[in-house]
């Protein structure tokens, strides 16, 4: 056993004295395992950083939101049947019925935005500010959105009950419309309509420029269908008491519509229940597919680099016959041999893996750095990217180590 360490030792020492007396020749060698390597790691920790961003995001409105819906985002409207394309409108009725008969619910907040063809327009004076959003909620929207207020005040029931003009504005359109001054009783106008501003919503961050919240202009949803009476498909985001009674709340919220929309009890849910672990879970799956496709066109570059090594190590073969008929003549057996170009052909390639692992932490780093996304150091794909790089080498070293050992040592010693 002393033996068999003591020459994986040279061996290593003289792979390595290879690589610095033939840095071409041995760079281009590695050049697969490292483009292979680092090409793993470098996505993997792009994709960890995605998640993580995608998770941030989510969790930013809380982890025990129910969205309720008409339709799930990703159906296909074109293949829909005549009964499902029918569904009635989720309303303002599905909320009210849900807060009087939902225990596990704390809150609920119907959203509906309008859209003006060319984009929305707010104007204070001589100032305007294109494309914010128009809004029409509930005072239920800051607790169940998880959002605040920098200052003034929310909307109140008050203001739903008598169709008030006032509006709660997001930080940009603040800060474009009022750059010097409160804006708190300052009367703006949206789309040539006047409202009131009461509040000023806190300033959000977004991984993904998602800003909306901070151009937002947030009315009473009585006040906004009264202006916009064609608007009628409402969205719906409910908040479970807790996260741990989500299971809970879905189930009544679920028997509550049905029995309020009508559903036949032989017919299935004519409304969709989002969970924020059900987004996660999406996003999930499309990250999952997305490894796949790396891994396989990151396959080819560690094939390329393993021919490679192969080649490398057949050269080597040939340029030190005479050196291996010399150690078969002082009593070097096959596998003395054999153990000599495997751990020569593995360190060449663990060396194009440890520069690959290097490489991809810092593409991983800067890309996350540069898009805001959280750092992550895929530590399970940089065990799997060195192993996969060794493996590689040992591999491409097989026939390379056989061809050596089976050296006939005379025909060695004269070769010249």
């Amino acid at each position: 056993m002393i033996l068999s360490w003591i020459e994986i030792k040279n061996s290593i020492l003289l792979a390595l004295s290879s690589i610095r007396g033939n840095k071409f020749r041995a760079g281009l060698t590695v050049l697969g395992v490292m483009v292979g390597v680092s090409s793993v790691i470098g996505m993997a920790a792009i994709i960890d950083g995605l998640n993580g961003a995608v998770n941030q995001e989510i969790d930013s409105l809380g982890s025990n939101i129910i969205m309720i819906t008409k339709f799930d985002d990703s159906v296909d409207r074109s293949k829909l049947t005549d009964e499902d394309r029918n569904r009635p409108s989720i309303t303002e009725g599905e909320a009210r019925t849900i807060m009087a008969n939902c225990d596990y619910v704390e809150g609920v907040s119907p959203q509906n935005y309008y859209f003006k063809p060319g984009g929305n327009e707010a104007k204070y004076k001589n100032r305007k500010f294109n494309n914010p959003s128009l809004m029409g909620t509930w005072p239920d929207y800051l607790k169940v959105n998880n959002k605040a207020l920098s200052s003034g005040r929310f909307i109140t029931r008050i203001d739903v009950q008598t169709r008030a003009m006032i509006c709660v504005i997001g930080s940009d359109l603040n800060d474009l419309l009022f750059p010097e001054e409160n804006s708190i009783g300052k009367k703006i106008r949206v789309n040539g309509n006047k409202y009131t501003v009461v509040g000023v919503l806190e300033y959000v961050k977004s991984n993904f420029g998602n800003d909306q919240i901070n151009k937002l202009v947030a009315l009473p949803l009585s006040t906004f269908s009264k202006i916009h009476p064609w608007e009628k498909e409402l969205l719906l985001v409910a908040r479970a008491v807790t996260y741990e009674l989500m299971d809970e709340a879905v189930d009544e919220i679920t028997a509550v519509l049905r029995i309020f929309r009508k559903v036949p009890f032989n017919k299935k849910d004519n409304f969709v229940l989002g969970t924020q672990d059900q987004f996660k879970d999406f996003i999930s799956g499309i990250t999952d597919n997305i490894y796949l496709v790396m891994l396989v066109i990151t396959s080819v570059g560690l094939m390329v680099g393993g021919i490679g090594v192969m080649n490398i190590m057949l050269v080597s073969v040939t340029e030190r016959t005479r050196e291996i008929g010399v150690r078969k003549a002082i009593g070097a057996k096959r596998s003395n041999i054999v153990l000599q170009f495997l751990t020569e052909a593995m360190t060449l390639s663990a060396t194009g893996g440890i520069i690959g692992i290097i490489f991809g932490v810092s593409l991983g780093l800067l890309v996350n750095g540069i898009l805001g996304w959280p750092l992550s150091i895929p530590i399970f794909w940089v065990i799997v990217g060195f192993i996969v790089s060794v493996t590689v080498g040992l591999v491409s070293g097989v026939y390379p180590a056989i061809k050596a050992s089976r050296l006939d040592p005379i025909e060695a010693l004269r070769y010249e």
